[in-house]
């Protein structure tokens, strides 16, 4: 997060008032005082603003205290801000070093109330009325840098229960050129997408001279990488997708799963001679359907994977000769020896080996979608249909509609040493650029030594 601090108060106050505002009562006195008579002044002779942004908090406010959550979020776009233990946080990427003023579209729910922002360490207090919607001046703020500016927003302790509703968070800037990035509107669900955050994904170099069999990718999530909506996807294929993901505080899954070849979102519709087909699954694993993202069959295995250890994937994708392939995957700790298998499952009207090896990392949770993670890829590798092995040491990195579209920048992937990474959420500087292709360190020393006769098959 970038350094921000307040260069004054509002300077649209009356000048009688300016010398009682809370900034001035807990900024820097008398300089600070100047700056806002001379901003008035400034104001009042008629001169235009260079740019004004209205930033929706329902597409860029996250519960950020005590906890994650969204129950103050309304069907009707706004925050309403009723418990003072909640902090709401608004965050929006400047592009270059900024003075901005910022202002809230909002008015209290039941009688006049008190609204506490903080910008950095600096604290602003500004009265609501129960008015209709109005702007509400908050301060004069500075960005040192470009990156993410963070606002807090939070209901004064001493008021009464009604609570504050806001719309937008309201910035206005004369600083030459400056550019927000935010997600602006709604249309095609963003304000969802927008908060869940950017996915990124590694696209791995293969051979394209033979038909592949096996893809094999070692996993790592370091510790405190792992909030709750994290989905590591290792081995990503054409038809499907296996990895581990944080369901919950006490719930972690491994996934794995198949679409079926009839384009659907509602897995009910899809004809019988097109279903994904269970063939076998391991002890504990469970086996449905899913939908919303396309259809098909799911697997998953509830188990307490750790950050900051190393968990091994396999997936065979086989044709069976009869117009049908063949799609299994099996999980293991790298420490150990074992392989554990999640499930086998049959895609009908398909004829195909391996295609489209890739991994990706995405946040499902729109609730933590303000929280960073981060994973490492390595040691990865297919194998062809004759048993020979080819390590994959380039990756070309993509990022999704929500990175591509500017409407969150927090996003990036590269190669450390022996292993790519991706990382998203979390509002960081840096930011990828789709496109990039990426080579690690050979790990030739490390082929995966697999005993295919004894992997277990159910």
């Amino acid at each position: 997060m970038i350094m921000v601090m307040v260069v004054s108060s509002s300077p649209i106050l009356p000048l009688v008032e300016l010398f009682m505002t809370s900034t001035l009562r807990t900024s820097v006195g008398v300089v600070h005082a100047l700056a806002l008579i001379v901003a008035f002044a400034h104001n009042q002779s008629g001169q235009t603003r260079a740019a004004d942004w209205n930033v929706p908090v329902a597409g860029n406010a996250f519960q950020t205290a005590p906890d994650p959550g969204g129950r103050g979020f309304r069907r009707d776009a706004t925050l309403v801000l009723s418990d003072s233990e909640d902090v709401y946080s608004v965050f929006f990427h400047v592009d270059r070093p900024a003075v901005m003023e910022i202002a809230v579209r909002a008015r209290a729910v039941d009688s006049a109330s008190t609204l506490v922002t903080r910008v950095g360490d600096d604290v602003f207090r500004t009265s609501i009325e129960p008015a209709k919607d109005s702007a509400c001046q908050v301060g004069r703020i500075e960005a040192d840098k470009a990156g993410y500016v963070r606002v807090d927003l939070q209901a004064d302790r001493n008021q009464d229960a009604g609570g504050i509703k806001v719309g937008d968070l309201m910035v206005t800037s004369d600083t030459d050129g400056l550019s927000l990035d935010y997600v602006k509107t709604n249309a095609g669900n963003m304000f969802y997408w927008g908060r869940r955050g950017p996915s990124v994904h590694l696209r791995y170099e293969v051979p394209r001279d033979r038909p592949l069999q096996y893809a094999y990718s070692e996993l790592t999530v370091p510790v405190g990488q792992d909030p709750i909506g994290s989905y590591f996807m290792a081995n990503g294929f054409g038809e499907g997708y296996f990895g581990i993901q944080v369901n919950g505080p006490r719930e972690r899954r491994v996934l794995f799963s198949v679409w079926s070849p009839f384009k659907t979102d509602d897995p009910r519709e899809i004809p019988a001679d097109q279903q994904i087909v269970m063939l076998a699954k391991g002890p504990d694993v469970r086996v449905g359907e899913f939908g919303n993202e396309g259809s098909g069959g799911q697997s998953f295995l509830v188990y307490p994977w750790k950050a900051g250890a190393t968990y091994r994937f396999l997936t065979e994708v086989r044709p069976d000769a009869m117009g049908n392939t063949i799609y299994t995957s099996w999980f293991g700790d790298k420490s150990q020896s074992t392989w554990r298998l999640i499930a086998s499952f049959r895609r009908p009207k398909t004829d195909t080996h391996l295609t489209g090896f890739h991994s990706f990392l995405e946040n499902f949770s729109p609730s933590h979608g303000h929280l960073g993670r981060r994973a490492a890829y390595g040691n990865v590798w297919v194998r062809d249909t004759v048993g020979r092995w080819q390590q994959c040491t380039r990756a070309r990195f993509s990022v999704d509609a929500t990175g591509g579209g500017r409407h969150r920048l927090d996003f990036t992937g590269g190669a450390d040493g022996d292993h790519f990474y991706l990382r998203n959420g979390g509002f960081f500087a840096e930011t990828g650029r789709p496109g990039e292709t990426f080579t690690r360190r050979s790990t030739a020393d490390d082929q995966p030594q697999i005993d295919f006769e004894t992997l277990p098959r159910g």
